[in-house]
């Protein structure tokens, strides 16, 4: 009997459930904001809901007042095309507590009150730093490197020697 119970419980659990969460960047120019976002995908173990989804965090309207303060922002999907012309960083599974800690960010800095984008204090940047951290990643904000996306996950990649750029 419980033989058969353990069989029927493998059969209903999702095997190899797991949700990836990868860090991509592309280097500044042009109108292709955001340059540093996420893309999430895999299957919850709890429940096995398929996720797929892209989060970038970016200015409403770039024009030249975000040289000067804060301007309205928002959480954005990354279409396909952009994900495709960008560089993925490095790539960790997430288990189920750190994908919830990921998307309460993503909702966080989504419903912040505006206007929420700053080129020098929330800008793409800290957007990924703050889905990192909540994924369980070591970060630090260097100044110098929180208007270069490339070079800051490349930063955060050193941070943490588990994490390694994808071949």
């Amino acid at each position: 009997m419980l033989l058969a119970w353990l069989a029927l419980w493998s059969l209903a659990s999702p095997a190899g459930a797991a949700v990836d969460i990868a860090f991509y960047s592309r280097e500044l120019g042009g109108n292709n904001f955001p340059h540093a976002f996420v893309v999430l995908d895999g299957t919850l173990d709890a429940t096995g809901e398929r996720i797929h989804a892209s989060y970038g965090f970016t200015a409403k309207a770039v024009t030249p007042a975000l040289l000067f303060g804060s301007v309205a922002g928002e959480v954005i999907d990354e279409s396909p095309r952009q994900v495709a012309r960008s560089i993925r960083q490095f790539d960790l599974t997430l288990s189920d507590d750190q994908y919830r800690a990921v998307m309460a960010v993503v909702e966080e800095w989504r419903n912040r009150p505006q206007p929420s984008y700053n080129l020098n204090r929330r800008n793409c940047i800290h957007f990924v730093a703050a889905l990192a951290a909540a994924a369980g990643v070591t970060v630090d904000y260097p100044r110098r490197l929180m208007k270069r996306p490339r070079s800051y996950l490349e930063h955060i990649r050193d941070l943490n020697p588990r994490l390694v750029a994808p071949r």
